[in-house]
């Protein structure tokens, strides 16, 4: 059996361990077809480490994989379902991955992708789900997933050594970068991985044999974190492919989910529903709610803690850094706006402009340090990692802060031009890269603007080139355009047409005077 599962395998075999829209698995079903999955993949070549992707929603099989990856050596890299065939075709050819596992739900996206003059070379494509496309038809190496396990043994795999998620963030220069952080590592025992597992769900509360629901996209390493990693210590997951309001609140009492990962997007759905509904919810099964990602609006937050009880638990981290601090409700409500402390693994070192290391209360950008030794690298960039750090072991994210009194983390804003919308970080180098393409643009500057529900949406600034027309049907042809070559989120939606861009003059853009006007009513500048 997968060393990782065994106990809960052997221990609890008709428990369940995943369950989705399409059924559930139990573990001792689960770590019979991790197996087979493992098996599978080295008679198709693929050696400890080695890389294959994943382009699916949220489904049981996915967890299969993950499992997969963590007994065979290899590096597992989660696709985004919401970015176009160009995108995905760079991450396969950047990641050099080997094989491609599509959820059917996306079989036309993942086969335009792979299907691109300059496309990699991939084999096996394995496509998860019912699809009625006789595969046999459109490209070679392609079989369904059930076919693909079916012809393998559920014998436990000789040789297993550990492997990890790569995921690929946004790049502020225009291409995403795959990270390789401590859970990328290749080649190490598999025991590793329990260990990260049980230290995280210690640190987070998170009861081992409990239930984590999961209703965002697991190809995010925080989802992915709050999710397969307690599973590793025996909890079970119950997922959506996507959120809906209603029936989260359903699920956490029809299954007594005891732990689950909100954005604040999230948040503010389920508390616009009527009184009648968000008074016949219970939540007594909950242990804790975490939530991240984004800046969470202090007024949302209370009526959450008001509602929900004090389970209400922040962690500020990132796919680099992990996670750097979190916070409690009671903490949070004494100190409103904190981002809390520093995990006991974790030291936030402030450094001000000059670059000497900020007082208590003095803001600077922010560099993390794992005290366990732990770093990241980008994959396959030097230049870029160097960026990130100021010294070996010592990195940013970007963002400025200060440290109070008593070492509690206070955001301030963020150096990068980094947007957040409804969790999701987009950067605007990369959107601003397409839009100088088109024929009228001269110049453009991409920036974050409130959004009520989603925190930040995507605004773009443009000069025109002379003899183009600022109207409302140019606005709608940048936007198609966009559209057409990146993914939806990452599209602006809403255009300002500006006689000149504002620029410093060694050339730099200075986005803070279009910015400053749609922030200056709020609390917030970032």
């Amino acid at each position: 059996m997968a060393e990782l599962l065994l106990p809960h395998a052997a221990e609890s075999s008709e428990r369940l361990a995943v369950a989705d829209e399409f059924g559930s698995t139990n573990w001792k079903s689960f770590n019979q077809r991790v197996n087979q999955l493992i098996h599978a993949l080295r008679r198709q070549g693929l050696k400890a480490g080695d890389t294959f992707s994943v382009l699916s929603g949220n489904r049981r099989e996915y967890v299969e994989a993950f499992a997969a990856a963590a007994h065979g050596g290899w590096l597992l890299v989660p696709i985004n379902w919401h970015l176009v065939p160009s995108e995905i075709c760079y991450i396969l050819e950047n990641s050099e991955s080997k094989a491609l596992l599509i959820d059917s739900r996306f079989y036309e996206l993942g086969v335009r992708a792979i299907s691109l003059k300059n496309a990699p070379s991939i084999s096996p494509v394995v496509v998860i789900g019912k699809h009625e496309t006789n595969y046999s038809t459109q490209l070679k190496n392609i079989v369904a997933y059930e076919e693909f396990l079916a012809v393998e043994n559920n014998e436990e795999p000789e040789e297993q050594n550990l492997g990890g998620p790569m995921f690929y963030t946004s790049g502020t220069t225009g291409h995403p970068k795959g990270v390789k952080s401590a859970l990328s590592q290749t080649g190490t025992p598999v025991g590793t991985l329990k260990m990260i597992g049980d230290g995280l769900s210690g640190m987070l509360s998170i009861q081992p044999g409990g239930k984590t629901l999961l209703v965002g996209p697991i190809y995010h390493s925080a989802q992915w974190a709050f999710s397969f990693l307690p599973m590793l210590a025996g909890s079970s997951i119950i997922m959506r492919h996507k959120f809906d309001e209603s029936e989260t609140l359903r699920l956490i009492d029809e299954h007594e989910i005891t732990n689950i990962h909100l954005v604040p997007t999230q948040f503010t759905r389920m508390l616009r529903l009527d009184e009648k509904e968000k008074a016949g919810f219970q939540g007594r099964s909950l242990n804790v709610v975490w939530h991240g990602a984004a800046p969470c609006p202090p007024q949302i937050k209370k009526q959450m803690i008001e509602w929900w009880g004090p389970v209400i638990c922040e962690y500020y981290g990132s796919t680099e850094g992990s996670i750097v601090t979190t916070v409690s409700s009671e903490e949070w409500l004494a100190r409103p706006g904190t981002l809390g402390k520093p995990t006991p693994i974790t030291e936030i070192v402030v450094v001000k402009e000059d670059g000497t290391k900020a007082e208590a209360g003095e803001s600077g950008q922010l560099y993390v340090r794992n005290l366990m030794g732990s770093d990241f690298e980008y994959h396959n960039d030097p230049k870029k990692t160097a960026q990130a750090h100021k010294e070996p072991g010592l990195f940013t994210f970007g963002d400025i802060g200060y440290l109070d009194e008593d070492g509690y983390l206070f955001m301030s804003d963020r150096k990068i031009d980094m947007i957040i919308s409804g969790g999701v970080n987009i950067y605007p180098a990369e959107i601003e890269g397409v839009l100088v393409n088109h024929e009228s643009v001269l110049d453009a500057a991409v920036f974050g603007i409130p959004n009520e529900e989603y925190g930040e949406e995507v605004k773009a600034a443009i000069q025109l080139v002379e003899g183009f027309s600022a109207d409302e049907g140019l606005a709608t042809e940048l936007k198609a355009y966009c559209r057409e070559r990146l993914a939806g989120f990452k599209v602006p939606k809403s255009i300002d047409f500006e006689t000149e861009l504002p620029r410093h003059p060694t050339g730099k853009l200075l986005k803070r005077i279009l910015r400053d006007k749609y922030w200056k009513e709020q609390e917030r500048k970032i």
